[in-house]
């Protein structure tokens, strides 16, 4: 029973009540003012992260992407900056660094062109497996803009041999390790 309590104790001496939250992702397909609708997913989703926020919108024909330091009501509460998010299709993003440092390039939602299209990506979670993804890809040529893991994954469908975008996408989740949410916009749909 002392050992029990002991145990308890130490358990409870080392019980940190603080919220652990590790970024927020959202998305919104096919309404209008999907950017205006993002942010207030992202406001909503504001514990989940407070260093940076972005969104990327799509409009059928091109992609948008905003991204800034600091919370969502400071950010994307003009309509100017909600201008600039075009279309009926946006995923956003809540920054919680995990991996990464805390600059600008690393905040999401992340966007490329790749000969598939584009895509746009955001990502909550761990990959355990990126430092050796990664030193991998850049082995093969690959060229890294951030040091989040996150690019790791895009890095991955853009590098995939498959046609179709939504195989790329599977190529990619096969070979990435963790635990981790994700919200993809391509030119066709929106994924989660």
């Amino acid at each position: 029973m002392k050992k029990h309590i002991k145990i308890l104790k130490k358990r409870l001496k080392n019980f940190d009540p603080k919220l652990k939250e590790e970024c927020g992702v959202f998305g919104i397909s096919n309404i209008k003012d999907a950017s205006a609708l993002t942010a207030l997913g992202l406001h909503a989703l504001q514990h989940r992260g407070q260093e940076g926020c972005g969104i990327v919108s799509f409009d059928g024909e091109k992609y948008y992407s905003e991204k800034r330091f600091g919370l969502v009501g400071d950010n994307f509460n003009k309509e100017k900056v909600l201008n600039n998010l075009k279309g009926n299709y946006a995923i956003g993003h809540n920054r919680y660094s995990t991996t990464g440092n805390n600059i600008i390039r690393n905040i999401q939602p992340f966007f490329a062109d790749t000969n598939a299209g584009g895509i746009g990506v955001a990502h909550n979670g761990n990959l355990t497996n990126s430092i050796s993804l990664r030193k991998k890809l850049v082995n093969e040529g690959a060229i890294f803009y951030t040091t989040s893991d996150t690019e790791t994954i895009v890095q991955l469908i853009a590098r995939s041999k498959r046609s179709k975008t939504i195989d790329r996408i599977i190529d990619a989740i096969f070979q990435i390790q963790g635990g981790y949410a994700l919200v993809m916009l391509t030119q066709n749909t929106l994924r989660g």
